[in-house]
């Protein structure tokens, strides 16, 4: 089994709202795109939240998630898992998530994308007390979570809310 490597994060120095996921799952590693499979409704959510048509162009998601000042990271670096299930994840690495904190300090909210990120991040990053960042987690948009899709969006809608207050 080869170990895994998660891409760079999405980011522009004017970003507000840091999501942070897992480990990008096998299509999403194939492709060299965040959250690729088509049954993950991450993208279905993010453009629903802003009443915007969804693209399927991978350039264009990019640069919509840049235009809403919202950045995309996960909170492993590196692992081994065989398929794409969070629960498979052994031998964990986690990115330098403090010095893209010092590097971007605009951010001001990081929104976990399911429990294995909110859990990894707490285990091996806890959260600064002094920090001025403010820390959500949500449920997964994966499509190994079960929850009803209105649930999902409702839960996620706390983005369009933060970035109204901005």
């Amino acid at each position: 089994m080869n170990r895994l490597t998660s891409f760079l994060p999405i980011i522009e120095k004017n970003a507000r709202i840091l999501i942070l996921g897992s480990m990008p799952g096998v299509e999403s590693l194939r492709l060299q795109q965040y959250y690729a499979n088509p049954r993950n409704q991450f993208w279905k959510i993010l453009y629903e939240l802003f009443d915007t048509q969804a693209s399927q162009v991978y350039a264009e998601r990019v640069s919509f998630l840049k235009s809403k000042k919202i950045a995309v990271w996960d909170v492993i670096g590196t692992c081994y898992r065989e398929g794409s299930l969070d629960s498979k994840i052994r031998e964990e690495q986690v990115n330098d998530l403090s010095a893209l904190f010092k590097a971007y300090p605009d951010l001001k909210t990081v929104l976990f994308n399911g429990g294995k990120a909110y859990e990894t991040y707490k285990k091996w990053l806890g959260f600064e007390r002094s920090s001025d960042i403010t820390f959500h987690k949500l449920t997964s948009s994966s499509p190994a979570n079960t929850k009803r899709y209105e649930e999902k969006l409702r839960e996620w809608s706390v983005i369009a809310d933060i970035l109204k207050d901005l």
